[in-house]
């Protein structure tokens, strides 16, 4: 018995001991003394401002701080906090309580020498439909890239010395302003349009508007008799239609290497491919389609994901219903779904086959790339439904953290965790404007708050199962699909087409081959599409077997539109115009 008290007053002693530790640690990390002071001058803006203060510290000048900051393992270091009705002069304090990524405190940094940037990243107040008043940074014409967006006030540069346990004060003053984006220039080949959207208006409250980078065809302006099919080329928000070039390669192009295809002056090679678009596009055997690119950034990420959603709004029903429409009507389009035709890669994948099954009727086939989950038992390798944290897989004794990115040899450059905490740092409330919170938006209900409800903790990574559900029945493709299959399958036979690398840096293999296990048990009718993958292939793969992924995410384009109209052809309606636009 003496034992057993002994035994218990030692864990109790030890206990507090560890409790005493605990706490000292925590009280000496919150006493580093160290704190950034931002502010921004009255000559820049002579008002308050709401937004994300963002400080970003490098120990290089190779450039700008606010330019380095990514999920690999170069990255500099970034700390924010939120503010509102911040004043010109009054200062913004970033301290060793303030979450950072990937150091989580400044407390953490190493005393030394560094370059140190501050940034103002501007919300606007929107009063919403639903009721919801919600401040998020609106797309400026940059696609919603932070360190580029218009308006946004940002410091210069400065080399200061940091010792976390100094008793000092960097002030950081913003008197910089990033100037406005020039609207892109029409040609004789691409079209730039632009138009209000009155669905989206009335959601946000404010002017929304829809935009597109239309490709004519050779030949467009004389043959004024002919009618076209429409492609819609889904992805990452355009400022311009890229990857077309009517001049060949600038000679005096300084070579860029690039670290992803271990490729030297990779940036030479993607104007060689651009130009050769182009000479494909006006030879005489080339198909003539008109061939779009969408623009619809929004105040959540540089593109909607092309369907209609509770935190972002009606774009699928407004690109569907109002953008598309207008377009046919401008562009001499045969403006009929049997003529309407969607194909993309990673995001834009996932767009071309969500648009297909939401609006199996207004198109008739989608060539869908390393499309985003497509079944959200394998959100990367997360199972939404079935786990219970997205960055551990738990056990009894251990925590392994779930990779994020890896490359064909599956070596690891980021976890999810890392991911989620850059994007945390970035902005509260989905506000980031990077990938995991654009899914979160599209994807989940609204919060009571007004901003997307979380599919997981963003510190911890613990899954909220019952947004899952709600995902599940909005928005997991293959659980659709399999739920409405007597209702829809018989419109989509044919129409569906998906290809992945089996080593996608983010995984996204593993959903297609979910889908495909579903696809390919279709009965009543068969769905009657393809599924390919490509070995070691990373992502952004397209189907493309005999060139390597560097080459191949360059021409789909030529990979698919030759796909689109053979298929066209075949399933036309009797009476079809299948002759003024093949000249």
């Amino acid at each position: 018995m003496k034992k057993k008290v002994f035994g218990f007053w030692a864990i109790g002693i030890t206990l507090a001991c560890l409790l005493v530790v605990l706490i000292a640690c925590q009280k000496s990390q919150s006493n580093y003394p160290l704190r950034i002071a931002v502010s921004f001058t009255a000559a820049q803006e002579n008002k308050p401002l709401d937004g994300r203060v963002l400080v970003m510290i490098s120990n290089n000048n190779q450039r700008e701080p606010r330019f380095q900051i990514n999920d690999g393992p170069d990255t500099q270091l970034i700390f924010g906090v939120d503010v509102e009705g911040l004043a010109p002069g009054e200062e913004a304090i970033i301290d060793s309580q303030t979450f950072g990524y990937p150091c989580h405190s400044l407390s953490e940094i190493p005393p030394g020498e560094y370059w140190v940037q501050a940034l103002l990243h501007r919300y606007e107040t929107f009063h919403r439909a639903d009721g919801h008043v919600v401040k998020l940074p609106m797309d400026r014409g940059e696609g919603q890239h932070w360190n580029r967006a218009p308006g946004n006030l940002y410091s210069q540069p400065r080399r200061v010395f940091i010792d976390p346990r100094q008793d000092k004060t960097i002030h950081l003053v913003m008197d910089q302003k990033i100037p406005p984006i020039p609207p892109p220039q029409d040609t004789k080949y691409i079209k730039h349009i632009r138009i209000q959207s009155k669905l989206l208006t009335e959601f946000w409250g404010r002017p929304m508007y829809l935009g597109a980078c239309v490709l004519l065809p050779e030949g467009f302006d004389e043959h004024p008799e002919a009618r076209y099919p429409l492609v819609i080329n889904h992805g990452h928000f355009p400022y311009t239609f890229s990857g077309f070039r009517e001049t060949p390669p600038d000679p005096n192009l300084p070579p860029v290497y690039s670290q992803r295809f271990g490729l030297e002056g990779y940036n030479r090679i993607v104007q060689e491919y651009a130009y050769k678009f182009y000479q494909d596009w006006t030879s005489p055997d080339f198909p003539r389609v008109v061939l779009v690119k969408i623009q619809h950034a929004n105040p959540y990420y540089d593109d909607s994901y092309a369907v209609n959603s509770a935190n972002l709004g009606p774009y699928g029903d407004a690109i569907t219903y109002e953008l598309i429409p207008y377009i046919e009507k401008k562009f001499r389009c045969l403006g009929a779904g049997w003529a309407r035709f969607l194909y993309g890669g990673s995001t834009g994948g996932w767009e071309a086959l969500a648009v297909q099954i939401f609006y199996p009727d207004e198109y008739n086939g989608c060539w869908a790339a390393c499309p985003d989950p497509i079944d959200f038992r394998a959100y990367t390798i997360v199972n939404i439904y079935e786990d219970k944290n997205a960055y551990f897989l738990e056990s009894p004794w251990k925590r392994t953290p779930r990779p994020g990115h890896r490359n064909y040899l599956g070596e690891i450059s980021a976890t999810l965790e890392e991911m989620n905490h850059r994007e945390l740092v970035l902005g509260t409330h989905s506000r980031s404007g990077d990938q995991w919170d654009i899914w979160q938006a599209v994807f989940s209900p609204v919060g009571e708050d007004g901003y997307p409800q979380p599919i997981w903790d963003k510190l911890t990574g613990e899954i909220n199962h019952e947004v899952a559900a709600y995902w599940r029945e909005n928005y997991d493709l293959r659980y659709i699909l399999q739920r409405d299959w007597p209702k829809i399958g018989p419109k989509l036979v044919g129409k569906i087409h998906i290809y992945v690398g089996d080593m996608d840096n983010y995984y996204l293999n593993n959903a297609v081959y979910l889908m495909e296990e579903f696809l390919e048990s279709t009965r009543n009718p068969y769905y009657a599409g393809e599924i390919d993958y490509g070995d070691r292939a990373e992502h952004c793969w397209n189907g493309d077997h005999t060139r390597p992924n560097a080459i191949s995410r360059l021409r789909y384009h030529q990979m698919f539109i030759p796909r689109i109209v053979e298929r066209l052809l075949k399933t036309a309606p009797p009476g079809a115009d299948l002759t003024s636009w093949r000249y």
